[in-house]
């Protein structure tokens, strides 16, 4: 296909937040959540002169995100149709509305929601889906990690690995008697800046604690038992050395746990913490103790609560 075959064509696709790690899955483990990304995209003709992008956002992200070529929205757009075998995608404009609810630079995949629904819309204006081993792989490649891309992609739970040039991305279905109390403060963390604080090495009583919670942890969850978030909620690789750069966390945790959480950590390299409630339990009692802690630390935040999303992006309107 060629992409002047595009012109005119639209795409509206939604791609769901997700929480990396969840604890002890470092770079493995992810989650995807009902915060939603939505965005519709149309093709547009340009020449040389006039090749560009016409950007809207609604929400969060409003009038920071760049509106060109570099937009991760647009970089995973155009190289899923490469991908696809689009030639010239390049040489097209592109009219992006945006309606973000995923707070940016917080640990619930903001970008990696951007990566995921670029590569989706790319396969909704072509009329072709690409397999999900090669999606998931491309967006690994643009994103760096698959943690956030591949819930992103297959809603509910993964579990991923990068193995030489391929991907390989295990989905579960998600707890859904579980509600994911998350601390949102305004402070922004970076996730390049909380990955310089990590070690290169760490004591192997650590790495075993860590691969024995994963290993409980997802074999719990598979037979169905949500407690099995209480193992991979305790974390001893990297929540140590990122309460460096983050001291208000351990605090933060503590008080959601002491106040009835099967567990909490740090979502994805921060700065929002996740809390997992039985929806039967103590949700706003948890949610209460968070707000308390970083209240009293000067760390203001909104508290919302969320769900496991069974759902990962997909097309929700094509023209």
């Amino acid at each position: 296909m060629n992409a002047s075959e595009l012109i005119g064509r639209r795409v509206s696709i939604e791609a769901p937040a997700t929480i990396a790690n969840l604890g002890a899955g470092y770079d493995c483990l992810g989650l995807a959540v009902d915060l939603t990304l939505r965005v519709t995209i149309e093709a547009r003709a340009a020449d040389a002169q006039s090749r560009e992008v016409s950007l809207t956002v609604a929400g969060e992200g409003a009038g920071e995100l760049p509106a060109d070529r570099s937009n991760r929205l647009v970089v995973a757009l155009e190289e899923g149709l490469a991908a696809l075998g689009a030639e010239g995608a390049d040489r097209l404009s592109w009219t992006v509305d945006m309606s973000n609810e995923i707070p940016l630079e917080r640990g619930l995949g903001s970008s990696a929601a951007a990566t995921v629904a670029g590569i989706v819309a790319a396969c909704g204006l072509v009329g072709r889906a690409l397999d999900p081993a090669t999606a998931i792989r491309l967006a690994t490649r643009i994103e760096g990690h698959p943690d956030n891309v591949a819930p992103a992609l297959l809603g509910g739970l993964t579990a991923s690995i990068v193995l030489d040039e391929r991907v390989e991305s295990i989905r579960i279905e998600p707890p859904q008697d579980v509600v994911v109390v998350a601390w949102i403060p305004e402070r922004r963390l970076a996730t390049s800046e909380m990955r310089r604080v990590l070690p290169d090495t760490v004591p192997r009583a650590d790495a075993v604690a860590n691969l024995a919670r994963v290993a409980v942890g997802i074999a719990a969850l598979s037979a169905g038992w949500s407690n099995g978030l209480a193992f991979l909620a305790e974390d001893r690789l990297h929540e140590p050395y990122r309460a460096a750069a983050y001291p208000e966390l351990p605090a933060i945790v503590a008080a959601a746990r002491d106040a009835g959480a099967i567990g909490a950590c740090l979502a994805g390299s921060g700065s929002t913490v996740a809390a997992f409630v039985a929806a039967t339990g103590p949700v706003d009692d948890v949610g209460a103790a968070m707000e308390a802690a970083s209240s009293a630390l000067g760390l203001p935040g909104r508290l919302v609560n969320l769900r496991p999303q069974p759902i990962g992006a997909h097309g929700v309107e094509v023209d």
